[in-house]
């Protein structure tokens, strides 16, 4: 066993080696193949359909998903299932990309000879530019492989990751091309912990009488009373006349009061409070909350509206507690 781990490591770390070799060499194949293969993604009136068999579907998966999830809509076509009446789910206003190492499989015949009667574009991602499949392609790009990772240089490893991160370059350069911003993405994923942090603040924030306000002149005898009511205690901003967020009290705030005063209750809330304190704009992300909380150590945000007309005045606050039931930590 002890002579065993070591060649284990050993071959490990050589297959790092060789799968980042092989997705590093593609870098320098690019090319006017993929620009064309990306302007067909996102001119694509329908969606987009993925096929493969073996190793290749499960990738062609993966890619499909990915897509999706990145705002161009995609399924998986089993070309097995298409010869037994799945073809009908690929229309006139698709788009196909077929993944063979070989470029020869002949699993994907039918399909092949479908969409070239309908007329349906093809992308073809394979380690054989000179095959049949990259032939009938509008686009071809090559994933070849100098070797495969697997020691006995037969397992699809190294050239099925090269296939992988090809798709992905393709699926993040359409979504760029779309234009696809942290809005829309949010949008696409409402479930899970990646939903939940790409939440925005004003679906999680307090509102109306749930915010502690005080003006600048209230005094401070009645400044403890407004922080001990509410969801939130041990914090309350402070406006002025107009209504803008000027500053805000904390528990330290009165602590420090009650030390280094001679009459504590004297004064009003303009005496006490830390001014122009942080604030997060109702539209900004929840984890971007979490991140000022955590970078200025800080347990609350005052929200403002940058599109109001007075962008300084609060319209809501979040607490740290409010992030983690949104489970966004």
């Amino acid at each position: 066993m002890s002579k065993a781990a070591p060649n284990s490591l050993d071959l490990a770390r050589k297959v790092f080696d060789v799968e980042a070799q092989a997705i590093l060499a593609l870098k320098d194949r690019l090319g006017e193949p993929f620009q064309r293969a990306v302007k067909l993604i996102t001119e694509c009136q329908g969606k987009v359909v993925l096929t493969g068999i073996g190793k290749s579907g499960l990738i062609a998966r993966k890619i499909s998903a990915t897509l999706s999830s990145t705002g161009t809509p995609s399924v998986f076509l089993h070309p097995a299932e298409g010869s037994h009446g799945d073809m009908g789910m690929v229309t006139a206003a698709d788009l196909v990309i077929a993944i063979s190492y070989g470029g020869e499989t002949p699993e994907l015949a039918a399909i092949l000879s479908y969409i070239t009667r309908k007329g349906i574009p093809l992308i073809a991602i394979t380690g054989n530019i000179s095959s049949d499949l990259a032939q009938r392609a509008a686009a071809a790009l090559d994933v070849k492989v100098s070797r495969e990772a697997c020691p006995l240089g037969l397992a699809p490893t190294a050239s099925s990751t090269a296939t992988l991160a090809m798709g992905d370059a393709l699926a993040m350069a359409a979504l760029e091309a779309k234009g696809i911003n942290a809005d829309d993405f949010a949008q696409f994923h409402p479930g899970g912990g990646l939903g939940f942090k790409l939440a925005r603040i004003k679906d999680l924030m307090h509102t109306g009488s749930a915010m502690p306000l005080l003006k600048v002149s209230t005094p401070v005898k009645e400044v403890l009373s407004v922080m001990s009511r509410g969801e939130v205690r041990g914090a309350a901003g402070v406006t002025d006349d107009r209504g803008d967020l000027v500053g805000i009290i904390t528990d330290g705030d009165i602590r420090r009061k009650l030390d280094n005063a001679e009459d504590p209750l004297h004064g009003v809330a303009g005496d006490l409070m830390t001014k122009n304190p942080r604030t997060i704009d109702a539209n900004e992300i929840a984890e971007k909350a979490l991140f000022l909380m955590e970078q200025f150590r800080i347990n609350m945000l005052f929200v403002t509206d940058k599109s109001a007309e007075s962008a300084k005045k609060p319209v809501g606050y979040i607490h740290v507690q409010d992030l983690i039931r949104a489970k966004v930590r």
